[in-house]
């Protein structure tokens, strides 16, 4: 019996399709700046002040392209007489040697605001590319990507919208949007019923999830109501077992240890969602400079 969606259902699969850029890019952007300008950039200073200058950025790998809402609002916090001329849309596939973008304007602004903006391109492009590569790994499975909490501090509505770039899901953005009841959990409430018991009484708006570790587990996450189970480092084997035991039941996240070389193996179980926090806490950044156009 399938539960009806819940916001922090929707926030998971109807966001996928979507690249809404979330409310934190002004503010994201703003810390970023003071951190690295704070009250002036003495290198820019030595140009004189009224130099014009055309840049472009160029990404140096194949990689999805993540992050232009963070790029161009620094360059509007800057200075917003720079024109900013893209080639590419993010979630948009690069090539190496691909053109990006073109910059003209004020030559103190931009060099002032180069290292930020592409900080933020080459991190989210990063996670997107990541993302990218479980999405592409479980195609034809009908298992859904999904990323964890295991963000980078300060940027996880950022990362969010990098994995969405690359056809990844989202998970709860916090512990505000959903309720997932772990060990630790069931411990403090006595056992697993309990737990949702509370739960589905305090909050019955949100999506309830219970992490489980066994089959036993599971089958009493199941009786007492949970929407869905977080099914822990489980075997392959185990995750057969469960998929047979309460597929359409009860939605299936497969989640621990899962890797790029070992979740297709994990998808073709039958699960429903794989979360992994792979595609943000390891991410490496995207290769893209900014040269100066003659």
């Amino acid at each position: 019996m399938e539960s009806a969606p819940h916001n922090s259902q929707i926030s998971e699969m109807g966001l996928a399709a979507s690249l809404e850029a979330p409310d934190s890019v002004s503010s994201d952007v703003a810390r970023a700046l003071v951190e690295d300008i704070a009250d002036g950039d003495r290198t820019a200073s030595l140009i004189p002040a009224d130099t014009q200058l055309k840049t472009r950025v160029i990404c140096r790998e194949t990689a999805i392209l993540a992050g232009r809402p963070w790029f161009d609002e620094t360059f509007r916090q800057l200075n917003p007489a720079i024109s900013i001329n893209w080639q590419a849309a993010d979630s948009d596939v690069l090539g190496p040697g691909t053109e990006v973008c073109c910059l003209h304007g004020h030559a103190r602004s931009i060099l002032s605001g180069e290292r930020t903006a592409l900080n933020f391109l080459q991190t989210l492009s990063g996670t997107a590319s990541r993302a990218k590569q479980f999405v592409d790994a479980v195609e034809g499975t009908g298992a859904i990507i999904l990323d964890t909490r295991k963000t980078l501090p300060g940027l996880r509505l950022a990362q969010k919208y990098a994995v969405r770039c690359g056809g990844g899901s989202n998970h709860r953005i916090g512990l505000f949007d959903a309720i997932l009841i772990k060990e630790n959990h069931i411990a403090a409430t006595g056992s697993i019923g309990a737990a949702v018991y509370q739960a589905g009484r305090d909050h019955p708006e949100l999506l309830l999830e219970v992490e489980v570790e066994n089959l036993d587990q599971l089958a009493e996450a199941v009786s007492a109501g949970a929407q869905r189970v977080l099914l822990d480092n489980f075997e392959l084997n185990d995750l057969r077992g469960a998929v047979r035991l309460y597929k359409g039941k009860i939605q299936l996240e497969a989640s621990g240890g899962i890797a790029l070389e070992t979740v297709r193996s994990v998808a073709e179980t039958g699960v429903d969602f794989i979360s992994t926090g792979d595609i943000t806490k390891s991410v490496r950044a995207t290769d893209y400079s900014m040269r100066f156009i003659a």
